[in-house]
């Protein structure tokens, strides 16, 4: 959809086949890339499913954001506790820090790439994320990637 913009709407089929998913796979998320708006829907015989804004103005962090919500949050360490009603680590833990770390990171870079920037071929998108992974790396380290204590 990224590669054609504007120009043409795509059907669930059509999708489904460029990608290799399941048709029903492909309805879902659709659906729920419409409800977040960032695809609309296009009724008819040429109907489909277009992009709602430019390739060049989605950060891959919103499509994941509506997809599936984050590697890490704040939130984690409740979800995840064990048999105990709080994490036995909640003072001092080196997994929180190292998965603060990693989101903190996989955000800088995240939001920064658009689906436009997915259009690149392979070599050029190591390039350009490389460039990227290494001043979010730095950013995240100088401060400090804590989220809230578990």
């Amino acid at each position: 959809m990224a590669r054609h913009g504007e120009d043409r709407s795509h059907s669930i089929p059509e999708i489904s086949r460029a990608e290799g998913l399941s048709v029903p796979n492909v309805a879902k998320l659709m659906r729920i890339l419409r409800l977040g708006g960032l695809v609309q829907s296009v009724r008819g015989q040429a109907g489909g499913y277009t992009l709602a804004k430019p390739a060049a103005e989605i950060p891959v962090s919103e499509v994941l954001g509506l997809l599936g919500g984050s590697f890490f949050n704040a939130h984690f360490c409740d979800r995840h506790a064990g048999l105990e009603r709080n994490c036995t680590h909640t003072q001092d833990c080196s997994l929180r820090i190292l998965w603060g770390t990693v989101q903190k990171s996989l955000d800088a870079i995240l939001t920064r790439t658009t689906l436009h920037d997915l259009l690149r071929n392979e070599q050029e998108m190591t390039a350009l994320l490389r460039e990227r992974a290494s001043a979010a790396l730095l950013a995240a380290a100088e401060t400090g990637a804590q989220p809230r204590a578990c």
